[in-house]
């Protein structure tokens, strides 16, 4: 596709009153750059004294229920890597688009690495449809609660295979004494409105008149039922990834698909040129 046909396209989406929104959905491969690794790479095992996990093993309800320990080393290393880490263009890109665009913006990211937020990018137009490592709340569920990660826990230089008992004492419930988790969405859990904002995400997605995929392989549901959506109530949907993955079947063939093999950065600063110009 060539500039003057995605120019063509964002203007026909912006002169329409109904299924006017412009739709971002965001995964690991948008952090890639800020040095975010990812669950399915090379680096999603996780090795703990003489066990040797895959992220969907240890990422899982049912690992928490009986390794609840060994879960939390897993994500407070995991939270020390994104705190160290920094927005790259791709999500500064996207702050400026929405800045452009204002309420027909919206960002849905699998990513829990906050650096969306970190960017700007504003948590009303935002949906963490995989939560947020910023919060955690009742592993009992005894309210529906989310907490402020803990302050107290030391995040830098992070051991991998340790948590002091000072830190251990943090991640307990203040309403039942039980266990907190992170507010993330688990290899063995369902989507849902409250926690993930999974209706809402949807909701957009029917109103969505360009959807565009930045790096996000289309392993889970939700993201592969939001493209879906898109194309079933009429808009356009882009994947920008670097290589094939699961939205390459389900858009083959497709009059309003569109596949971008390039750099996300380089494909965001396109479209943020051309709004700079049309809207």
């Amino acid at each position: 596709m060539n500039k003057k046909e995605l120019e063509d396209i964002l203007k026909e989406v912006l002169s329409k009153e109904k299924k006017n929104l412009f739709t971002f959905l965001t995964g690991a491969g948008i952090s890639a750059a800020s040095g975010i690794p990812t669950f399915r790479g090379k680096d999603g095992y996780w090795v703990s004294g003489s066990k040797n996990y895959k992220a969907q093993d240890i990422g899982t309800y049912k690992m928490f229920q009986v390794a609840s320990m060994e879960v939390w080393k897993w994500f407070l290393y995991r939270k020390s890597i994104t705190e160290a880490a920094q927005p790259n263009t791709g999500h500064h890109k996207l702050k400026e688009i929405e800045d452009l665009l204002q309420d027909r913006f919206v960002l849905i990211s699998q990513n829990v690495d906050s650096l969306h937020k970190k960017a700007g990018s504003s948590a009303e137009r935002t949906y963490l449809i995989h939560g947020d490592f910023d919060f955690v709340r009742c592993g009992d569920e005894c309210s529906r609660e989310l907490y402020p990660f803990p302050e107290g826990i030391d995040l830098k230089n992070r051991d991998k295979d340790i948590i002091t008992e000072a830190e251990w004492k943090l991640v307990r419930c203040p309403k039942c004494g039980e266990d907190l988790r992170p507010n993330v969405l688990w290899f063995d859990e369902y989507y849902n409105e409250h926690y993930f904002k999974s209706e809402s995400a949807l909701r957009a997605a029917k109103n969505t008149g360009v959807l565009f995929i930045i790096g996000t392989s289309g392993a889970t549901n939700l993201p592969m039922e939001l493209a879906r959506t898109v194309l079933q109530y009429g808009g356009y949907v882009f994947d920008v990834n670097i290589e094939d993955n699961q939205f390459t079947e389900l858009l083959k063939g497709k009059k309003r698909a569109v596949t971008i093999r390039e750099d996300s950065s380089v494909f965001l600063e396109e479209v943020e040129t051309i709004l700079k110009r049309i809207v």
